[in-house]
């Protein structure tokens, strides 16, 4: 996502250079945090006033007194000493020493800011020191740490005194909401954004450019939720704005378009998904962008690919592979993400030779990609092929790519939730090369971190389901009966009773209570079941009989007077949960969500 006027940290880049704006006595309007500026050369100035003139028992060449005996001996009642600190804090990131010395310059800084700060009376230059203290705590992967500074802060300001208070508190919301993005808390971090979008339009007004960039923002952040209506409102709005204030076919405009064909294509829209991409094609044509032309033309196969309209897709891929190679060579990752394309365009329609080969040209760029690939292009390309490779049949190959795309997304920030994903589909792979431990420790550990980030989604009901059928496999029965249970009430909630996936868990949950001997509480779950199929959904559904069946064998069992031995759960888990099921969805970021059992 774009940046704002917070410092963040992208989760596709390494840590940036922190910026310490240095303060003025008399400021119109907050610095803003997110802007670097020159190191001065400059001798930093004394944070102590002036002395009186030296006795003459002194040296006559004193030796000035260093930070560190400044640190110690300086009051932090000096008013001077926050700006010579904040001063120090850059001068130390710019000479290279490394954050952490710039940490604990920081810290004395907003100490002496708010206790030289007069009673009643907010501080901007405390504001503006916290936002600098959570900056490097981020660039030091201290992101905990780096919350409570920003709550802090955004507790500083007072949006009614006027604009600079409004913007002070606008960047502290920003920059609180990349952090919570780093630690994949999603939710916190899409709240915090929709706090720092109100302000700014209180202070600037619903139609000024910079408000139409942070609802930008806030749409993709949206997107990545999968909180597709509201992302869609938020385009509209910065189209508008753009519309108002841009030429036509601007490239803002165009910006707006792609993210808005996303946004359509996600709901299953892609008529008007290619609409808006062929709009912002013919934007960037009369700009003059090839690349990005041909970044369009790849989304435009998507569509295209969605709609089974498989000529035109090829000959869209085609078009932007012939341009991607000229201009950024034959072993750049935006020729490999061509080349996936076209290997899952030939996969669908059953050339498997194509098919390979495609997969096996991306293999080659990405085992060894140029300089400036980052770590996620390659994680991202790895994912996708291994997608191809498990619609082959061919589960071991795609174990071995997931297993190098995880790893080089180990100890990257904000990527809790991908690697997340990527463990859930290693754990599908596990399962289906008959590793049943292997695959509940994927699992179990995709859904700790799933947990710690907040997640809802209906996503992580599946991979709850997964886990539980895995356990099945293990005849750890009470746990899975744990699982399937938690997988029922957040099914039931973001998809409802009648969701496919709902109904499976119902019929994985009644089995397991069947195999424990909770015969009354299967015959519940199945009798709730026939009804929804009976009133909602119809009977023509092949598992109808199929659940019948089963609910007429356990009444006809649950009158007799001995105990009865538990059945296998061979023949009673849903067989819809166990076959494999692929979604493609058409841009690399759903990748975690292109399989179900």
């Amino acid at each position: 996502m774009p940046g704002l006027v917070s410092v963040k940290t992208p989760p596709d880049s390494a840590p940036p250079r922190i910026a310490v704006p240095e303060p003025q006595p008399q400021q119109s309007e907050p610095a803003p945090v997110s802007r670097t500026p020159s190191p001065h050369t400059n001798k930093p100035p004394s944070p102590s006033p002036s002395r009186s003139k030296p006795s003459p028992a002194r040296s006559k060449k004193p030796q000035p007194a260093s930070p560190d005996t400044i640190l110690a001996d300086a009051s932090l009642d000096n008013p001077d000493l926050g700006p010579f600190l904040l001063k120090l804090a850059r001068d130390t990131i710019a000479s290279g020493e490394g954050p952490n010395k710039a940490l604990e310059y920081a810290v004395r800084a907003s100490k002496s800011f708010e206790r030289c700060a007069v009673d009643g009376e907010p501080s901007l230059d405390l504001a503006m020191s916290l936002h600098v203290l959570a900056a490097i705590y981020c660039s030091l992967g201290r992101f905990e740490e780096a919350v409570p500074v920003l709550d802090r802060a955004i507790l500083v300001p007072e949006v009614g005194r006027g604009a600079d208070h409004a913007l002070a508190a606008f960047s502290g919301h920003m920059q609180l909401g990349d952090t919570y993005s780093m630690i994949g808390q999603v939710d916190r971090s899409i709240e915090c954004y929709e706090e720092g979008l109100k302000i700014q339009i209180e202070a600037l007004g619903d139609t000024d450019l910079r408000v139409g960039e942070t609802c930008r923002y806030l749409a993709e952040a949206h997107v990545q939720a999968m909180q597709f209506e509201r992302a869609e409102e938020l385009c509209k709005k910065t189209l508008e704005i753009h519309h108002a204030h841009s030429e036509p076919a601007s490239l803002e405009e165009s910006a707006d378009r792609r993210l808005m064909a996303l946004i359509c294509e996600s709901k299953g829209d892609y008529e008007s998904a290619l609409e808006q991409l062929v709009l912002a094609s013919m934007a960037m044509i009369a700009n003059g962008l090839e690349n990005e032309v041909a970044a369009i033309d790849v989304s435009i196969g998507n569509i295209y690919m969605s709609l089974c309209r498989f000529d035109e897709a090829v000959f869209s891929y085609q078009k932007a592979l012939t341009v991607l190679k000229a201009s950024r060579g034959d072993n750049h990752p935006s020729v490999a993400s061509v080349f996936v394309r076209l290997a899952d365009l030939y996969h669908r329609t059953g050339k498997l030779r194509e098919s390979k080969s495609y997969c096996e040209n991306a293999l080659r760029i990405y085992v060894k990609p140029v300089p400036g690939t980052t770590a996620e292009e390659i994680s991202g390309g790895l994912t996708e092929i291994s997608a191809i490779y498990e619609s082959m049949d061919e589960p071991e190959e795609a174990l071995k790519l997931l297993q190098k795309a995880m790893k080089l997304l180990e100890g990257k920030p904000g990527q809790q939730s991908t690697i997340a994903g990527i463990e859930a589909r290693m754990g599908v792979m596990f399962c289906m090369l008959g590793r049943y431990e292997e695959a509940r420790n994927c699992f179990e550990s995709a859904v700790t971190k799933l947990r710690a980030s907040g997640e809802k989604s209906p996503f992580f009901g599946v991979v709850l389901n997964q886990m539980g059928l895995a356990c099945v496999q293990l005849f750890k029965i009470d746990e899975a009966a744990e699982l399937f249970e938690e997988a029922r009430r957040i099914l039931e909630q973001e998809c409802g009773p009648c969701h496919q996936d709902s109904l499976g868990v119902y019929s994985n949950l009644a089995a397991t209570y069947d195999a424990m001997g909770r015969v009354e509480d299967a015959i519940e779950i199945l009798e709730y079941v026939l009804k929804l199929r009976e009133e909602k959904l119809g009977i023509a559904n092949p598992d109808f009989a199929d659940e019948k069946r089963r609910l007429s064998e356990l009444l006809k069992e649950a009158g007799r007077t001995r105990d009865r031995k538990a059945k296998s759960l061979e023949n009673l888990i849903d067989s819809n949960s166990t076959s494999k099921k692929t979604r493609k969805e058409g841009t690399k970021r759903w990748g975690a969500l292109s399989f179900k059992l």
